[in-house]
């Protein structure tokens, strides 16, 4: 909880007038033109640095051979049937990554498009599954200024004239436009979800120009936040004595990314619509083609294959000497329909509200420019209680809001009204009130890992949309319940080890909720036999109650011992999935005793006392039994085996007392071992590694030195660190706390950094290599902002003594529905006992 005192006081890292004039600032100070004091910034003259993707070592190499032919020959089979293999690594995008990226345009599950910190258009997200990551160059702002009458002319793309995608663009003439922006006087200024690009006295000095860029993401608004749609608005204020003329253009080529636009067949509409909005229609067809004698006057005709057809609106004003004004444009685009590979087709959710019609994108950008101010508002007042807190440091704050880009960026899709129907008396499948329908909502791991709402991960993320979008962390949530109670009896090849196994064993937390068919083909992951992980039932239970119970008593199987302790099974079994752990391991462990105390709170509160009773008895079992099998005096080791790196100190050794805490619940060891293991983490996984300013290390050797045992022991996870600073401030460790989230900062974020931002990856080296752009566990960095300020419910919440000793009868101890789950290698049972699902497509 917030305290009086200051955090981790730094002074503003990047104060506005460092990069835009005090007297630009105060011209463009009106209407929202002005960028705000605290925001992620650059310099539009920036070099963007191609980014360094991580290798294996040698050995590495050597381990994880076979592994590898598998993972090649499955990729193979499945582009033999037009589709993706979730993991893919023998497959580069022709676009190298570069420190380029930007604000992301548009609200949730609607397809996305970002755009660079320089201007351009890129990363094409609007296909389900499929990223175009090149920017196109013809998309571009220009603008064109007379003064004096026509004696004085400026004119310039609003983009710098050295940007590398210009030598490998495929469009006609695209070099030869007017790119005579150097970018020394022109910024850009990003505080998610709106970006500020200002041009002081580029390319005319005597115009002073703001570009502000605004999104509808707005929490708690599930409406405005589905909109595929953006608002560019240019404030223009003339600093001359003569009156000037200025136009501005948007060039858009009809495309989705990538090379569509040359696939032909594609035809541009003007319109004209109400309070003045006028603009085009691009209309792009994927499959099939246009027939010519349809179209009238209006339209274009039908592109050739191979050609680009590009539309143009174009807005003119005068702007008086000294006088100010704004133009406003409004970007929309409108997919209405998903279908999978394989599986169901379903409406986004903006549908809802604007219909399937082909030209609901004109609607679309009306309301955008009728209502952004609105946005702009609701927008403010979300942000201003955490800008406006100076016991925060600045790069925290901002980096806070940034972060969230990846629900936008990290193709997110969002559909209509929930089709399941739940044929029995169980409420969690099925929202109970028209007002609770949000639809439903999917995100991927990652751009590089395509696979939907991965648990193992959206437990760090999920804080984000628990603080933010609550109805949407619910009905992910649901989604889970119900595929818990499921099963799946097709046959998976499993490529770390060749064997094969059911896709969904009843009882396991699935590890994703899909690719090709999301929600009815669950598991796309297959590197490993999920059903045996050991993180992914006790991080479900954390976060449903028939399948609470259900997700426990399957974890019953891996109690090899009879202590209550899960045990590990010499495999990467858990989210660390290259990280092999033997017997007990403080990760799974501690993991495993947050679950039994969140279920025995859970089992109280409905009055299930047998349950309640039954989990205390393991929890009074199990907690002593993990502390005197990986205890050490200072921290918990890495695991209870005999093996080089088992004493190893793991960064996220705590991840169930951060749940614990996060939960309103007593903790799970007495504050002096929280307090000592947290601060040997800082000590040595923190600080001994580029100064404390890369983050945490994933493992650390007792004598200082890095675990090298394999590639996820020497890597940082950035969503892992901001859970570790997470926890430390739940522990009123605030100065460590911050020091380690501000290590991910430094590395990813800042100009002396590696030039992650807006693109946060999973890992990176110490080196600096990244795996995994555009990945969901860096939204983790919320689970700080949880703990800063927790609900009113998480305040007030009785702190109910679990350890409470109680008699429990062996009978007791026997799960009752324990023939309902299923155990490895035990009989089958039917998908879901008695009850049964409709699945409508």
């Amino acid at each position: 909880m917030v305290s009086g005192q200051l955090f981790h006081f730094r002074k503003h890292s990047w104060p506005p007038d460092e990069y835009v004039t005090r007297a630009t600032l105060q011209l463009l100070d009106f209407d929202g033109g002005a960028p705000p004091e605290q925001a992620w910034r650059r310099r539009l003259n920036s070099h963007a640095n191609l980014l360094k993707e991580f290798s294996v070592t040698f050995m590495e190499a050597i381990r994880m051979i076979r592994l590898g032919v598998r993972l090649w020959s499955y990729v193979r089979e499945e582009a033999s049937h037009g589709r993706k293999a979730p993991i893919d690594p023998f497959t580069r995008e022709k676009c190298r990554p570069s420190a380029s990226h930007g604000v992301p345009l548009g609200g949730m599950g609607s397809g996305s498009i970002s755009r660079g910190f320089r201007g351009e258009f890129k990363h094409w997200q609007i296909i389900p599954n499929s990223c175009e990551a090149s920017p196109l160059m013809t998309n571009q702002f220009s603008i064109f200024i007379n003064r004096d009458g026509g004696q004085k002319k400026f004119s310039s793309v609003l983009s710098p004239g050295h940007h590398e995608g210009l030598g490998k663009s495929q469009e006609d003439d695209i070099s030869s436009w007017g790119w005579n922006l150097s970018g020394q006087h022109s910024t850009y200024h990003a505080l998610f979800p709106r970006a500020w690009t200002v041009y002081d006295g580029e390319p005319d000095p005597e115009l002073k120009i703001s570009c502000r860029q605004i999104s509808p993401f707005i929490p708690h608004n599930y409406r405005e936040s589905s909109l595929p749609t953006s608002v560019f608005v240019y404030t223009l204020v003339n600093t001359g004595k003569e009156r000037a003329k200025v136009s501005l253009l948007l060039t858009w080529a009809n495309s989705i990314g990538g090379v569509s636009h040359l696939s032909g067949n594609h035809s541009n509409e003007p319109f004209r619509g109400e309070d003045g909005v006028a603009g085009v229609l691009l209309h792009h067809k994927q499959n099939g083609h246009f027939d010519q004698d349809n179209f009238s006057a209006g339209h274009s005709m039908p592109s050739s294959p191979g050609d680009t057809l590009c539309a143009a609106v174009s807005a003119s004003t005068w702007v008086e000497p000294h006088g100010k004004c704004t133009v406003a444009f409004a970007l929309a685009w409108a997919s209405p329909k998903v279908k999978f590979k394989k599986g169901c087709t379903y409406n986004r959710r903006y549908t809802k509200f604007y219909g399937t019609s082909k030209n609901s994108a004109a609607a679309l950008a009306h309301h955008a420019l009728m209502s952004y101010k609105w946005w702009e508002e609701e927008i403010e007042k979300w942000q201003k209680p955490i800008l406006s807190d100076e016991r925060l440091p600045e790069w925290y704050k901002f980096t806070l809001f940034n972060e969230l880009y990846f629900l936008v960026a990290g193709g997110t899709l969002w559909t209509g009204k929930r089709r399941l129907r739940l044929m029995n008396s169980w409420s969690f499948a099925r929202p109970t009130a028209e007002g609770d329908d949000v639809g439903r909502f999917l995100y991927l791991e990652g751009t590089e890992y395509v696979m939907w709402c991965t648990y193992d991960v959206h437990f760090y993320a999920s804080f984000a949309l628990l603080d933010l979008f609550p109805k949407i962390e619910l009905s992910i949530q649901r989604d889970f319940a119900r595929a818990v109670l499921c099963e799946d009896r097709r046959r998976v090849k499993f490529l770390a080890d060749g064997n094969s196994g059911m896709r969904k064993v009843r009882g396991a937390v699935p590890h994703d909720l899909g690719m090709h068919d999301p929600w009815h083909e669950m598991n796309a992951y297959n590197i490993h036999d999920t059903s045996r992980w050991k993180d992914l039932n006790p991080k479900f239970v954390l976060q449903v109650w028939p399948a609470v119970t259900a997700a426990m008593d399957y974890m019953d199987q891996f109690d090899r011992d009879g202590d209550g302790l899960i045990e590990n099974d010499g495999f990467p079994d858990q989210t660390y999935d290259a990280w092999t752990v033997h017997g007990v391991s403080a990760y799974c462990g501690c993991l495993w005793l947050a679950a039994l105390q969140a279920a025995v709170a859970m089992a109280l509160r409905l009055g299930d006392h047998p349950f309640a009773d039954k989990c205390r008895s393991k929890l009074l079992m199990a907690k002593p039994s993990f502390e005197e099998k990986v205890w050490n005096g200072s921290y918990f080791n890495y695991d209870s085996g005999s093996y080089g790196n088992s004493r190893s100190i793991q960064a996220d050794q705590l991840a169930g007392q951060w749940y614990t805490a996060a939960a309103g619940l007593p903790p799970l060891f007495d504050e002096a071992k929280i307090r000592s293991t947290l601060q040997k983490i800082f000590d040595f996984n923190v600080m001994k590694v580029g100064g404390g300013r890369m983050g945490a290390v994933n493992g650390m050797t007792p004598s200082g030195k890095v675990d090298e045992s394999c590639m996820q022991s020497r890597e940082i996870w950035t969503g892992v660190t901001y859970g570790v600073a997470a926890t430390m401030l739940h522990a009123g460790m605030h100065h460590q706390a911050f020091s380690t989230a501000e290590g991910i900062f430094t590395a990813g974020w800042s100009e002396e950094g590696f030039g992650y931002w807006f693109q946060t990856p999973e890992a990176w080296t110490v080196d600096g290599h990244y795996r995994s752009l555009i990945y969901m566990r860096p939204l983790a960095i919320w689970g700080m902002q949880w703990a800063l300020t927790p609900s009113r419910a998480i305040l007030e919440a009785p702190k109910t003594n679990m350890m409470d000793r109680i008699y429990t009868s062996p009978a007791d101890l026997r799960a009752k529905n324990e023939a309902s789950v299923r155990k490895i290698g035990g009989s089958r049972s039917t998908c879901c006992g008695h009850s049964v699902f409709h699945c409508e497509c």
